[in-house]
């Protein structure tokens, strides 16, 4: 992303947006547009965030937006849309830990349709997409957002190379490259795919055609390359100390077996009607305190779909709620990777990114929690 800025590819895209197509002309449409690229590029959610960081900051310049309001909407498209449209990393993990409990519990169900049925349960995703597109539309700012003021953005660029294919160009390598590795680190199967393993060699992969594709258009020479690729990663060291003690703590509180004991004593005279939120809250809660929704998934589908026959509810409901409760513990966690990493994109403090992303949130969430009441219902 340091690359891409420098090389003047945001910059051009920028201005084919305003000059050329007249579509980024207030604060409104400017928001609107890291909206969009963070919905349109599902891939994964880091790149999500990394993007729609990238593409907002020079128009929230422009236009005096806070980095907290384009934290917000970096981080509220990129997990939620990542956990809804699960052709991606994100959809390797969850098919195998429902598969692994179709084959458990002997249930003569696919494992495919019943995870795409999980999705339409997916509330709190869906809630906090609608959520962050109403607060950009109507211009609302609540709580803590209300006080975030706007501080000018230091973006340098290559001005005489300013050209939006230097941006969209390696984007499009990287997307499609996100899924050829999925296929190829599953066998010919994206859906079973290591997630972690494809973004790392696409990150690579990407890296060299940037390498190649500056130089030989006289974008940059090598060592500038080099320089500006040293200049991202030392931007990106504190936060991944960051990362690593937020993992490290996550990691005791797996160890703990914190997740298990909850769940133990939600599952004693559960009533079939509160599942669905009881499930949601459970993830929510160790998502939170974890900062990881994909170890928050691996500890309580194996709950969740147990308790669900237990009781003979809606399978589907459950996983959903599995999903949504480790999404928004995730998005409201200060240790969360998404958290961190949309602050690093925006340049936003991560505790004020914290603070006013959080009243957003719970508004999604307390939606989520009244609908998964109303469907357990159903």
């Amino acid at each position: 992303m340091e690359l891409i800025e420098k090389s003047g590819g945001i910059g051009g895209f920028v201005e084919y947006l305003e000059n050329k197509k007249k579509l980024v002309t207030s604060k409104r449409s400017a928001l609107m547009l890291s909206y969009i690229v963070g919905v349109v590029i599902f891939v994964e959610s880091s790149i999500t965030a990394l993007i729609s960081g990238a593409v907002g900051k020079p128009l929230c310049d422009k236009y005096e937006i806070s980095r907290e309001k384009l934290a917000y909407v970096c981080d509220s498209t990129s997990a939620p849309i990542s956990s809804l449209i699960i052709l991606n990393g994100w959809g390797a993990l969850l098919l195998g830990l429902v598969l692994t409990q179709i084959e458990t519990n002997a249930l003569n169900i696919s494992a495919v349709e019943l995870l795409i049925d999980s999705v339409f349960y997916n509330f709190y995703a869906i809630f906090a997409l609608f959520v962050t597109f109403i607060s950009i539309w109507y211009g609302i700012d609540i709580g803590p957002m209300q006080y975030a003021t706007y501080k000018k953005f230091d973006i340098k660029e290559n001005s005489l190379h300013k050209s939006m294919w230097y941006m969209i160009s390696p984007i499009f390598l990287m997307v499609l490259l996100v899924f050829l590795f999925l296929y190829i680190t599953g066998d010919g199967s994206i859906f079973k795919g290591s997630g972690s393993s494809s973004i790392f060699y696409t990150m690579l992969s990407t890296l060299l055609f940037i390498n190649i594709y500056y130089f030989f258009t006289k974008n940059m020479s090598f060592k500038n390359i080099q320089i500006h690729s040293l200049v991202g990663a030392k931007k990106l060291f504190p936060i991944a100390l960051i990362l690593l003690f937020a993992f490290a703590l996550g990691e005791v509180s797996s160890e703990l077996k914190t997740g298990l004991y909850l769940a133990s004593l939600a599952s004693q005279n559960l009533n079939p009607v509160f599942l669905g939120f009881i499930i949601f809250l459970l993830s929510s809660i160790i998502s939170f305190s974890t900062g990881t929704s994909w170890g928050t998934f691996s500890i309580m589908i194996p709950i969740a779909v147990p308790m669900a026959i237990g009781v003979d509810a809606n399978i589907a409901l459950a996983i959903g709620a599995v999903i949504s409760g480790g999404v928004f513990g995730d998005h409201c966690s200060p240790i969360s990777d998404t958290t961190i990493i949309s602050s690093l994109a925006t340049e936003c403090d991560v505790v004020s990114h914290v603070k006013t992303q959080l009243p957003y949130a719970l508004i999604s969430g307390v939606l989520a929690s009244v609908f998964f009441i109303i469907f357990s219902l159903s």
